[in-house]
Order: structure tokens, then C-alpha cells, then sequence
């Protein structure tokens, strides 16, 4: 199984519930297998459209990746994550 990145754009629109998702991720991810690479809310934006934050998580596999996503702890914060940032997101292969 080949390790995974999980890459994520997102555009605040509610600060206050973004936060609230935040606050609560780092006990939510403990466990999953999976470490952040980087969390940027000041990305330099080289070509297309402004992001407000990029995120990169790896994941040892696509299978670890998809259990932390569509675990119910994540559900149930990402409904702040959902009400606080307009996300774009994608699994991608990593080497």
C-alpha cells in the first residue's frame, strides 16, 4: 500500500466555527496514523485562486486516510469545519 497525502484549500467564511474545528482536530486526528505536513494560513499564492489556509496530511494508506475521514469524531467536527470555510480537497498518491 502506498502512502497517501490528503491536500486541502479552504476559504473562511465563519472564523469563529473554523476555530472551533481547529480546536477540536488535534484530538480527533491522535490516533489515526496519519501526520500533518503542513497547516498554512499565510500561503503564497504562485497561480489560480487564493486560499485563505492549505493543509497536507500524510497517511500510511488510502484505506488509513478514508477510516480518520469517515470516522464519526471527524464527522461530527467537520460540521464546524463545513460551517466555517468553503474546503476544496483532494487524496492524492504520495512516494
Amino acid at each position: 500500500m502506498a502512502a497517501v497525502l490528503v491536500i486541502a484549500k479552504l476559504t473562511f467564511t465563519d472564523v469563529a466555527r473554523y476555530r472551533r474545528y481547529q480546536q477540536a482536530f488535534p484530538a480527533a486526528f491522535a490516533g489515526s496514523g496519519g501526520e500533518i505536513l503542513a497547516a498554512d494560513e499565510t500561503p503564497e499564492t504562485l497561480s489560480g485562486d487564493h486560499a485563505d489556509k492549505v493543509v497536507v496530511l500524510r497517511f500510511p494508506s488510502a484505506e488509513a486516510a478514508r477510516a480518520f475521514l469517515d470516522s464519526e469524531t471527524y464527522r461530527q467536527i467537520s460540521i464546524d469545519r463545513d460551517a466555517g470555510a468553503v474546503t476544496q480537497s483532494w487524496l492524492v498518491k504520495s512516494f
